[in-house]
């Protein structure tokens, strides 16, 4: 683990590198994905997408076991009771600060693992022509449930950026976190 101390704080390296190339090259594909989904004449460039998609989803389900720790499943696997201790502290205005990812955040995490699965296997489906319209349905629903979780998840991140002080786009680009000392076994 890489700790920088700075007074009453600790710069912790939270997000290897795996992790934030998988995040940001599947922030690229979902997008082109997505904006190429209608036009047939970009047919090639959403499907180049979709295969891209798969294969970094693949990496990372494959990463969440052998990954760094903080991006390992089993660091972040959210219960219940996690998730609704978290969102109370949230409307308390008190919120938990947790180094890697807030259950909230987790929850998000698998939610867009299944989405994206069921989008890249769905769509791979409808372009052999297997399936049908239901596929075509399943397809167009994983990719428009994957589009409303990447929303919640910004909107999560810019408001505990906010509550937490911390800018997690650029954590997600450096790898590194703020955290008290106190909070953190060295």
């Amino acid at each position: 683990m890489s700790v920088l101390m700075q007074g009453d704080t600790t710069r912790l390296r939270v997000w290897d590198l795996p992790t934030r190339l998988f995040h940001w090259s599947l922030v690229a594909s979902f997008a082109a994905a997505f904006i190429t989904a209608e036009s047939e004449k970009l047919r090639d460039i959403h499907v180049i997408a979709g295969y891209t998609l798969a294969g970094l989803i693949t990496f990372r389900l494959l990463w969440g076991f052998v990954g760094g720790a903080y991006s390992r499943f089993a660091e972040f696997l959210p219960t219940p009771g996690t998730v609704i201790g978290y969102l109370k502290s949230l409307l308390k205005g008190n919120p938990q600060h947790h180094v890697g990812h807030n259950p909230a955040g987790a929850v998000a995490i698998f939610l867009l693992l299944g989405f994206g699965i069921a989008a890249t296997v769905s769509g791979w489906a409808v372009y052999e022509d297997t399936g049908g319209r239901l596929m075509e349905e399943l397809h167009e629903g994983a990719s428009n449930g994957m589009m409303a979780i990447v929303l919640i998840h910004i909107a999560g991140v810019i408001v505990s950026s906010w509550l937490h002080r911390e800018n997690l786009v650029l954590a997600m680009i450096t790898g590194w976190k703020k955290a008290r000392r106190d909070r953190v076994s060295v």
